[in-house]
Order: structure tokens, then C-alpha cells, then sequence
């Protein structure tokens, strides 16, 4: 593979807000979100939509795909339930993609068979699932062949086992364009332990084992081509309080589980090396975090990102993808993304 996907997920109030030079380092912008309400796809609320068309026109190679979900984004279950709610949410995602240009739908449906974001869930997700996304591919592919273009359809998949026990990724991913792995927000959460949210790999001494490595080889087990994997990168940190001054904060029962922390444009103008905390490197998991002495942040850094890059070219996977874009004023992040897989757009 020559080319590799760099997407970022980008919120639909910001759209106005995405640098030039960083359109031209995204291979595709996921805008967040759509939402699924009374069974179809709703758009009424997004802003900025209008923004599409310039992106486009000064980068028309430029992907722009509509993410429907979202953690406690509900209404998936019920859609999926039966044919006739299924070809309805398939044809509310045309209406969206012709209403506004787009290039294809995602869906991040959080998640198949569980209800732990407070939405609806059923056993008969598993299957649902596919068919629902047989049904879009249908549906989409149908829109292609009447205006003579592609459109793709693309998931956000949780990292861990309990996605692919709730899901049938083998039949699944013919379908995809490519599943996008949420490789973040692996620890912190539902957990004390402090570790590494969106580490490479898994350093010793770590009991949650899940790292991207260990999710991109259970996807590959699950049936899913490589071609087909897209990894995730954080641009906000994970953050835990009340921690052991013990081996440097690092894998230790803290007082608080690991909340969301600062964003890396906050990280970097306040905390990195600054105001008394110490920024320590995994080399085992190719992950940063910082310490002060009872607070323990885990985050991905210009770095970790290079690591998961080089990943990504070693195991001829699809892609970078990020959450999200507005959490990174600096732009050093993206641009290490593109620094090394030079994947980018340009403006003709």
C-alpha cells in the first residue's frame, strides 16, 4: 500500500475553524456528529455545513464523511431491528450525503449489543449490525452508480474483545471502506489503575493488557483485512488524582479513575515539563506521560504519534485516524502525522 488515510474527526462548529495547511494533511475529515432520532438520520442541528463546498473546491480530493453517533448517541438498536427500519435509516444517509456533498457516511454506534452509554441494546445486534450495514452499502452504492461516483461507508469500532464479540467483523467488513479503531480511551474511564489510554503496546507490569497493537490483531483474527485497519490517535489526555509516588505515578491505584485531562494545546503551553510535572517515556508501550508527584496524565505526543506511524508502514495498514481536531492548536500533531506518512492533499 502506497498511500495511507490521515482522518481527523472534526466537530461540525468548527469546521470554519481548520487551518489550510491542515486541510492539506487530511486525507478525510470526519464532521461529528450526525444523530439518529425517530429512526432516521438528523442533520438540522450541524453548523457550518456550508463550509464544505470551499474545502472541497480547494481540495477536491479532500474526503468529507458524516459521522452518525457517538457515546450515548442513541437509536441504532432500534433502526437496525427490523428490514423496514433499516432501509429508512439507509435512505435518510443519501438524503445527507446529497443534501450537503459529502463523500460517504460513518457510523459510530457505541456500541453493538451494549447499553453502557444509556442507549438501547439487544443480543440481536450482532446481526442487526450487519445488516444494517449491508443495507447503506446498498443504498450508497445505488447513489454511486446514478451520479457515476463512489461513496463510503466507514465505522468507529472500540478497541477491545467486547467489540468483536458483539459484532460479526468478518461478514462486517466487506461492507467498510475501512474500520476505524477507537485505540484510545483504553484505560481511565471505569478504572484507578493509572496506565497508558492510548498506548502502542503493552509494558510489563500492565494489567489491562489492551494496547492498539493488541486490538489490530484481534481485528485481524476477527476477519477484518489490514488494508481495511485504521488506528486511533488522542489529542486530549487522560487524568488521574490522588496517586502513589511510586514508580513515577505509573500503574498505580489512584484516589479518582482517569477523567478526561487537559488537551494537548493545554498540555503543551501548561503542563509538559512545566508547573512541577515531568514527562516520562514508556519505551516498551511507545507511550508519553507526565507526573507530578500525585497526578498522573497519559496522553499521545509528537513521539507516540511517530511511533504509531512507523506501525502503520510496518504492518501495511490503512491508516492515522484522530480525536479531535480542536484539541490541538499547536498543530504538531497532525503535522507529524503528515511529516510521516505523507498522505496529504494539495491545493491545485
Amino acid at each position: 500500500m502506497s498511500k495511507r488515510w490521515i482522518i481527523g474527526y472534526v466537530g461540525h462548529r468548527d469546521l470554519n475553524e481548520v487551518a489550510e495547511t491542515d486541510l492539506s494533511r487530511m486525507t478525510h475529515i470526519n464532521i461529528a456528529f450526525g444523530h439518529i432520532q425517530d429512526g432516521v438520520i438528523q442533520t438540522s442541528h450541524l453548523q457550518n455545513m456550508e463550509r464544505i463546498s470551499t474545502m472541497k473546491k480547494a481540495f477536491p480530493d479532500l474526503k468529507i464523511i458524516l459521522s452518525v453517533g457517538g457515546w450515548s448517541a442513541g437509536g441504532f438498536s432500534e433502526a437496525a431491528a427490523t428490514e423496514e427500519g433499516r432501509q429508512r435509516l439507509a435512505t435518510s444517509a443519501v438524503l445527507a450525503v446529497t443534501t450537503y456533498g459529502l463523500d460517504g457516511i460513518d457510523l459510530d454506534w457505541e456500541y453493538p449489543c451494549y447499553g453502557e452509554a444509556g442507549i438501547a441494546a439487544s443480543a440481536e445486534d450482532k446481526p442487526n449490525f450487519t445488516l444494517l450495514l449491508k443495507a447503506m452499502r446498498a443504498a450508497l452504492t445505488k447513489l454511486g452508480e446514478q451520479d457515476g461516483r463512489y461513496y463510503m461507508l466507514t465505522i468507529a469500532a472500540g478497541a477491545d474483545q467486547y467489540y468483536i464479540d458483539g459484532t460479526e467483523m468478518d461478514q462486517v467488513q466487506q461492507y467498510l471502506d475501512y474500520v476505524q479503531l477507537m485505540t484510545y480511551d483504553m484505560r481511565g474511564g471505569f478504572q484507578v489503575l493509572t496506565g497508558h489510554h492510548t498506548n502502542l503496546y503493552t509494558a510489563t507490569g500492565d494489567l489491562y493488557r489492551i494496547s492498539t497493537d493488541a486490538s489490530v490483531q484481534m481485528f485481524l483474527n476477527a476477519g477484518v483485512p489490514r488494508d481495511k485497519l485504521v488506528i486511533g490517535a488522542a489529542f486530549y489526555s487522560r487524568m488521574w488524582k490522588g496517586v502513589p509516588d511510586r514508580n513515577n505515578g505509573l500503574h498505580q491505584m489512584a484516589e479518582t479513575t482517569g477523567g478526561y485531562g487537559p488537551e494537548y494545546t493545554e498540555l503543551s503551553k501548561k503542563y509538559i515539563g512545566l508547573n512541577g510535572y515531568i514527562r516520562y517515556w514508556d519505551d516498551e508501550a511507545k507511550a508519553p506521560y507526565l507526573f507530578d508527584g500525585s497526578t498522573f496524565i497519559s496522553y499521545d505526543d509528537p513521539e507516540s504519534i511517530r511511533a504509531k506511524c512507523e506501525y502503520i508502514i510496518e504492518h501495511d495498514l490503512a491508516g492515522v485516524m484522530f480525536w479531535e481536531y480542536k484539541c490541538d492548536a499547536s498543530h504538531q500533531l497532525l503535522k507529524t502525522m503528515g511529516d510521516e506518512l505523507g498522505a496529504g492533499q494539495h491545493a491545485l
